[in-house]
């Protein structure tokens, strides 16, 4: 177990990994990102008793309770682990869209427009905030890979 150790922490890419992790920290771009992802999850999951679709949908209730305490859990990884957590940003769109077509694809009895309109926003603001994520991870990597040429 202790040669797994010494060759974890004298591995030569680790440096690389480190100044990866560094670079997308150190951004006010991704402490923005994170915020706001932060935010949007946890708007998600309190969003049936705000909004006040919980009694007429129940099921979406769960399922935006569920999603949002996800995107909360994501956002927190990003902020804690950004070099392994950023790359599930691609979930986040995954997530987004999800919460955009739920209404239709559980709810299919007559839904309230402001249960529509509350997962379309949030969803989309989920989308563009997990797309925002991948393209700053992009970013990131892509001046890495062409400093080491």
């Amino acid at each position: 177990m202790a040669d797994v150790a010494q060759f974890l922490t004298t591995h030569p890419d680790l440096a690389d990994l480190e100044d990866r992790a560094a670079r997308i920290t150190a951004s006010a771009q991704s402490v923005a990102i994170d915020g706001l992802v932060l935010l949007t999850g946890g708007w998600l999951a309190i969003s049936p008793w705000v909004v006040h679709f919980n009694a007429i949908a129940p099921n979406l209730t769960v399922n935006n309770l569920i999603l949002g305490i996800l995107v909360t859990v994501v956002a927190l990884g990003l902020t804690m682990a950004p070099a392994r957590m950023y790359r599930l940003s691609w979930s986040m769109v995954a997530i987004g869209a999800w919460v955009i077509i739920a209404p239709f694809a559980i709810q299919q009895s007559a839904s309230s427009a402001g249960l529509i309109w509350n997962n379309a926003v949030t969803g989309g603001a989920v989308v563009l905030l997990g797309l925002a994520a991948v393209g700053l991870l992009m970013r990131t990597g892509r001046g890495h890979r062409d400093a080491r040429r």
